[in-house]
């Protein structure tokens, strides 16, 4: 298909987390136009789906929402999403990007957020935003804070009933829409592309995934939401309060047979996070974290890390053999003490595996721009200019160039909107020397 328009821009984010909301703000604020292209159907990236942030427990949702917010009702900042990038690359000195718009089967225009058609819908599948552990219709708004506030069908599982149609008080519902090929042009792009875990279906030690009470970080985020699937903290196989419960640290980190050799940095002290809202939510359960090495780097760290201690939060300095499915629904922790005193085995009713960051897009064929040996996109000078790529007026920000905690996120995609609107004034002081 031809791309139908073609549509300018000063600068143009991919990713629409907190990273590339930040650094959008950041330059609308300074007057430039900026088009944020996000796959996602809601800008907010994996921030949004948290339940509180580290060191201070802060709710997420109450710094994300009001950046979302700002995003989408800014003058100079236009969202793009339930977008594909197909392909990004310099053309007679600007940046030229091809973008793929996915069909919701909703008219966007349409659309009023009503989810009328989402409460008629007959059809129940598995909720991917609540971590697998509820249900939702093949016709829905993901969840209610999202931006922008618009359905999305889901064509795998919709059984052209019709019903959502019917309801539709806007007439919205467009069972024939196609995907939408448009050209976004401008001068320069900042790389917010985020992070993946690290997939658990590869570890054939921890069961790859088919454990019923083995789950992963993300998932105990949403049991801790107080938007969560149950409103409490249940164990997803048979809906039991636990008693019991055990973080499996580097599960996804650390591990050349999985190819992900390096530290993701963050897992400790979101596990540390998780373990102490577990406390409060849990009084009377045990809580076990089995570790190689704290690492609790940032301000506020390591205080953080001695609070859930004092809180009687056990930590083992051990590495994990093997899970395996126990009695009654458990899980059997096999593991090696590292004080020298041998291997040993526990059980526990739930344990969560603090899996590692991997990148959250491959570049290859796609965009021009290079990537390290961890497949992060690769920052030249990382210790001078850490948002710089070598693809020239193309920066990059947050978890896309390694793994960062939130804090480091902010922090570097301001400097990736102050990088870029460096770039816009020489090029504009450029032209001006030229005329």
């Amino acid at each position: 298909m031809e791309a139908s328009r073609e549509l300018n821009f000063d600068t143009l984010v991919i990713g629409g987390g907190i990273a590339g909301l930040q650094a959008s703000l950041d330059l609308a604020d300074q007057g430039f136009t900026v088009a944020i292209v996000e796959k996602d159907a809601t800008i907010g990236g994996k921030m949004i789906r948290l339940s509180k942030v580290f060191p201070t427990l802060d709710c997420a949702s109450c710094i994300t929402t009001p950046k979302m917010a700002s995003a989408a009702h800014h003058k100079n900042i236009t969202l793009f999403t339930y977008c594909d990038l197909k392909s990004l690359d310099r053309v007679s000195g600007l940046i030229s990007a091809a973008v793929t718009q996915r069909p919701r089967y909703v008219d966007p225009d349409k659309c009023i957020g009503c989810r009328r058609c989402e409460y008629e819908c007959p059809v129940y599948v598995d909720d991917e935003e609540q971590g697998g552990f509820a249900a939702r219709k093949a016709i829905r708004i993901p969840f209610s804070n999202v931006i922008p506030q618009l359905a999305v069908l889901d064509v795998e599982n919709c059984m052209l009933c019709g019903k959502c149609e019917k309801v539709c008080p806007t007439d919205a519902i467009d069972y024939f829409q196609e995907p939408e090929n448009f050209t976004i042009t401008t001068k320069t792009a900042i790389l917010t592309t985020g992070f993946d875990l690290t997939p658990v279906e590869n570890k054939q030690q921890y069961g790859m995934g088919k454990i019923p009470n083995v789950i992963d970080s993300m998932q105990m985020e949403r049991l801790l939401a107080p938007h969560g699937p149950y409103n409490r903290v249940l164990r997803p196989s048979d809906g039991m309060e636990p008693d019991s419960i055990a973080y499996v640290q580097c599960a996804g980190s650390r591990d050349k047979s999985m190819g992900v050799p390096y530290c993701s940095r963050v897992c400790c002290m979101y596990a540390i996070k998780q373990a102490m809202l577990l406390s409060g939510a849990l009084a009377l359960a045990d809580i076990t974290i089995y570790y190689m090495d704290i690492r609790a780097f940032g301000k506020g760290y390591e205080q953080f890390y001695q609070n859930a201690k004092a809180m009687g939060i056990e930590f083992v300095k051990a590495k994990v053999a093997t899970l395996s499915e126990g009695d009654n629904g458990g899980v059997t922790v096999r593991y090696e003490l590292q004080n020298g005193e041998g291997v040993t085995t526990r059980d526990h009713d739930i344990v969560v595996l603090s899996l590692g960051m991997i990148p959250g897009w491959n570049p290859m064929g796609v965009c021009p721009v290079s990537v390290a040996d961890d497949h992060f996109i690769h920052t030249p000078l990382p210790k001078l200019t850490p948002t710089i790529t070598d693809m020239d007026g193309v920066f990059t920000a947050g978890a896309a160039s390694g793994p960062k905690d939130i804090v480091d996120t902010i922090s570097e995609a301001g400097a990736a909107a102050m990088e870029a609107s460096n770039y816009l004034f020489n090029l504009k002081n450029a032209r001006k020397a030229v005329a």
